[in-house]
């Protein structure tokens, strides 16, 4: 495990070294990865960090209001809404890879025009160890690493936590006193609600998968899971009142890990999973039927796309 008191003062240093006088912008998701790399970066160069959060409408219900709430003390805090922006991009995309790619090109776009703005010359970056790994094998690429355009308009990319595993920086963000609700997040994923859609990304799965990780995240808290969420993973005959509907199917998935790299799906008891399908089912009219992914990884991964 990482020496914590250590890894701080090391990254404190090294992300003064890299940008010097000049001036960068974090990523910011919201998420474990990216607050403690937005933590540590303001603690390194302080007023010279521009925290940028980007609404690409394909997070999680209320994750806007949530991300203002918890980082008010940063006064530069951007938040800069590009939802429409990204669902154009994003087009009638259906292959997974392909999305990512135009997610990552997307980000670092929007990236590049507050750069602009507030005259940074870095970008700082929350990727962790099994992003790079898992980026530069074939399973997948991330966003942020081989997501990424082949040009990028910056003299630098900061990355102080690339060394790390999701448990690792979660002792880091304790010590860092970053609150709870963010030290403890179950991770998703940063191309979003896009990646639990499988084919063509459109407003009404989007609704559809946004109600429905909401209903399994609050259902499955008490089973702490490393990662809970719902899919929408295609369409299939279904029965609302006296009517036939040709509804989405929804996948919804728990597993246990310690770092990511491989998972068990959980247990999870039946009158828990039936409730999690009656919610979901009655708070959309347009999903047929709800199943439980009982697959490891390998050979699947964590996450559908």
């Amino acid at each position: 495990m990482v020496d914590v008191d250590s890894f701080i003062d090391e990254k404190l240093g090294e992300i003064a070294d890299a940008v010097g006088d000049a001036n960068a912008v974090i990523a910011l998701s919201g998420g474990v990865d990216s607050s403690t790399a937005a933590a540590l970066a303001y603690e390194a160069i302080g007023d010279q960090l521009t925290p940028v959060y980007v609404d690409t409408g394909l997070m999680r219900r209320d994750e806007t209001d949530q991300i203002r709430e918890t980082f008010d003390y940063m006064d530069s805090l951007r938040v800069v809404d590009a939802r429409d922006r990204f669902l154009d991009a994003l087009g009638d995309t259906t292959d997974p890879e392909e999305k990512r790619h135009v997610i990552g090109e997307r980000f670092i776009r929007e990236f590049e025009t507050v750069a602009k703005a507030v005259d940074a010359d870095y970008l700082v970056q929350g990727t962790i160890y099994p992003d790079r790994i898992e980026s530069e094998g074939t399973i997948k690429s991330h966003h942020n690493v081989g997501g990424l355009p082949e040009v990028v308009d910056f003299d630098g990319i900061v990355e102080p936590m690339r060394d790390l595993y999701k448990d690792e920086v979660r002792e880091v963000a304790r010590e860092l006193d970053l609150d709870e609700l963010v030290a403890e997040r179950m991770p998703f994923p940063g191309p979003g609600l896009a990646v639990r859609i499988i084919g063509e990304v459109t407003e009404e799965k989007l609704a559809v998968a946004r109600e429905a990780n909401h209903v399994v995240e609050e259902e499955l808290e008490e089973y702490e899971p490393w990662q809970a969420l719902a899919a929408v993973i295609g369409k299939a005959t279904g029965v609302k009142g006296d009517n036939r509907v040709h509804g989405w199917v929804v996948s919804v998935r728990s597993v246990e890990s310690r770092d990511g790299m491989t998972a068990r799906a959980q247990e999870i008891d039946w009158e828990t999973l039936q409730r999690i399908q009656s919610r979901i089912t009655g708070a959309r009219e347009n999903v047929a039927r709800v199943v439980y992914d009982v697959t490891h990884k390998p050979p699947a991964t964590i996450e559908y796309e």
